[in-house]
């Protein structure tokens, strides 16, 4: 597992911030120590900001890596050729926010979540390995390094549909962008939105920020009798400008939107849910998860579920691009009870034109209650750490299946452990909501057979650091052992040495 690179020993180096007037942002230089500008103590503190997309099936380019021990979510490795070497994304970044959420303290799975629902555009609030250090030496560990936008000030993403008076707005503008709506009084615009004096950033998930006029006009025209604008009234647009932050679509919250995503809550009945989940190419082209045969009076039909609906979470979790056989797994997992997030055709069609996650826009619906319970987690490779101990393992009594299917990552979610005396393998972490978690694991459980081999020879060590390549489902006879017992196996910094994890996002 590679490390992340530890730049605080480069003190001939500083960090410098100049204004990129096209970006609107700040931008990062290293340079010589006794060319450093100390006249603003604010320009070393402030963070970059990093908006990355991903083309369908791509990743944005990144490894965020899981911090044991120490609270932060740090960047270890960045892609060549990808979004995120393109936006800047260094090795060593400490990832602050993701879009308008502050994560510094959140756990590593609530920040993997946050990254994967943000669908093919994210933002990150970023800040060098080395000033990180610095600046949170000088300030309380309670003050948050970074700024977020303050409540309902944010950009808006707005349909607007003509009426006899049209769009309801035109538009004042340089030779070429950024340009400005006027809007009618009463018009379709405002009716959808539209704050007075915006600034118009996107039209149809396209940036007009260097569109001439005219090329504007044709994208308007174009849109027929509807177009859905990203838009940022003056008080964002200020707001963003003091701050640094750019205008991101990520930011943005839904007005009089066409369509949204819908959360359905289902409890098994005796002929079970009622649905078939099935893998195949949208409108679009791109594959997915699909709802079909929904039977009616079965709790599918009744939680609102129909034909054609595409499954875009579970438990708030994120299936984007995951294979059907795990989506199917984090579905049975849920047990009797399974909460959904799906969208229509026509909603799958917009969110796809608007290059934006429905998942960013479930502030109006029900949603689980906790983060926690919305993690399906990143997946942590297993390694083996020698634990010593007198008692002996426990024997069959009490044992039980469990069926695992591997994550995007490649892993299971456990690590294991040896007992050196008893020649017994056991259960030492369980990553919250990953794929162990969702089968049942335990710490503590003792593995009595793989795929249906007994775990009782020589050679179980090396079969078992072979697990992640093994055909799934990885099938596990497990006996649980007691709480005492766990503790004795399991000391408090037992975990202080594992390698840490890190996740391709």
């Amino acid at each position: 597992m590679e490390a992340a690179a530890d730049l605080r020993d480069s003190t001939s180096l500083s960090l410098k911030f100049k204004f990129n007037p096209k970006l609107g942002i700040d931008n990062p230089v290293l340079s010589l120590a006794e060319d450093q500008d100390s006249s603003d103590p604010w320009n070393l503190k402030r963070p970059r900001f990093c908006l990355l997309s991903k083309e369908e099936g791509k990743s944005f380019g990144f490894h965020l890596q899981q911090q044991l021990g120490r609270a932060g979510h740090v960047v270890c490795r960045v892609e060549p050729g990808t979004s995120a070497q393109r936006q800047g994304l260094r090795e060593g970044d400490w990832i602050l926010a993701v879009n308008n959420n502050v994560v510094e303290r959140e756990d590593y799975m609530v920040v993997i979540h946050h990254i994967r629902a943000s669908g093919p555009r994210v933002l990150l609030t970023v800040l060098a390995q080395q000033v990180h250090d610095v600046v949170r030496a000088q300030q309380d560990n309670d003050t948050h390094l970074c700024p977020t936008l303050g409540s309902g000030v944010r950009p808006r993403l707005c349909h607007v549909v003509k009426d006899e008076g049209g769009f309801g707005f035109s538009i004042t503008h340089g030779a070429k962008g950024p340009f400005w709506l006027v809007l009618s009084a009463g018009g379709a615009a405002e009716r959808a939105g539209v704050p007075p004096g915006a600034r118009l950033l996107e039209v149809n998930g396209v940036s007009v920020e260097k569109f001439t006029h005219s090329q504007l006009s044709r994208k308007l025209w174009q849109s027929g009798e509807k177009v859905t604008l990203l838009v940022a009234g003056p008080e964002v647009e200020e707001q963003c400008r003091r701050l640094g932050m750019p205008l991101a679509a990520p930011l943005a919250e839904g007005w009089a939107l066409p369509a949204k995503p819908r959360c359905l809550h289902l409890e098994k009945g005796p002929r079970g849910f009622g649905f078939l989940l099935r893998e195949e190419k949208g409108p679009d082209g791109r594959l997915g998860q699909f709802l079909w045969e929904v039977d009616p009076g079965l709790p599918a039909e009744k939680a609102g579920m129909k034909d054609g609906d595409r499954l875009v979470a579970v438990a708030g979790e994120s299936v984007e691009g995951l294979r059907h056989e795990e989506t199917v797994s984090r579905i049975r997992a849920q047990g009797t009870c399974v909460s959904l997030i799906v969208i229509d055709p026509e909603a799958d069609r917009f969110f796809s034109m608007v290059r934006l996650s429905p998942l960013l826009f479930l502030e109006s619906i029900e949603t689980p209650a906790t983060p926690q319970d919305t993690c399906a987690a990143s997946l942590v490779e297993t390694e083996v750490l020698p634990v010593e101990d007198t008692a002996l393992c426990p024997g069959p009594v009490g044992s039980r299946q469990c069926f695992l299917y591997p994550g995007p990552g490649g892993g299971y979610g456990f690590r294991l452990s040896c007992v050196a005396s008893g020649l017994c393998l056991f259960i030492s972490q369980v990553t919250p909501g990953g794929s162990a978690a969702r089968a049942g694991l335990q710490m503590g459980d003792v593995i009595l057979e793989v795929n249906g081999y007994p775990v009782n020879g020589d050679n179980d060590l090396e079969r078992l650091q072979q697990l992640p390549e093994a055909e799934p489902p990885l099938c596990l006879k497990l006996a649980a052992r007691s709480q005492q017992g766990v503790e004795a196996w399991i000391s408090p910094g037992s975990g202080e040495d594992w390698i840490p994890t890190s996740e391709l996002l």
